[in-house]
């Protein structure tokens, strides 16, 4: 059984978070993810406390066909702890991220996967849309 491993923050669920969900599946036998919890949403590059909170956003998550377990993701320094704790085989994450994480190939000996955005969608754009 191949267990593939994905992040997000999966704030204001969209389009765009259920494709990326749904492709990763699509390469593994159990989908294994961390949603990012509000605190870690903070100090990364968004630097804003996500509009739905930690638990209802893994709530959402976890109802997914798609997905089989989630857990909470406190910092990015983690993911190579991640993997080995949910016994990853494969990492998946957002071409958006493209390189980042081809060290965890080395350190965890995983099979690492950008995935590309789904065009005209973003959680950024919607609230920006909401603001306006």
């Amino acid at each position: 059984m191949k267990t593939g491993i994905t992040f997000g923050t999966f704030d204001m669920f969209h389009y765009g978070h259920l494709r990326i969900l749904q492709r990763s599946r699509a390469l593994c036998d159990r989908l294994v993810v961390g949603v990012a919890s509000d605190e870690f949403n903070m100090r990364k590059d968004k630097h804003r406390v996500p509009v739905v909170p930690w638990e209802q956003r893994a709530a959402i998550v976890a109802e997914l066909k798609c997905v089989d377990e989630v857990f909470k993701e406190d910092c990015e320094e983690k993911k190579a702890d991640y993997i080995r704790e949910h016994g990853a085989d494969v990492f998946i994450i957002g071409a958006d991220y493209e390189g980042r994480f081809d060290w965890l190939k080395e350190k965890c000996g995983v099979e690492v996967v950008y995935l590309p955005r789904t065009p005209g969608v973003s959680t950024t754009d919607l609230i920006s849309k909401i603001k306006s």
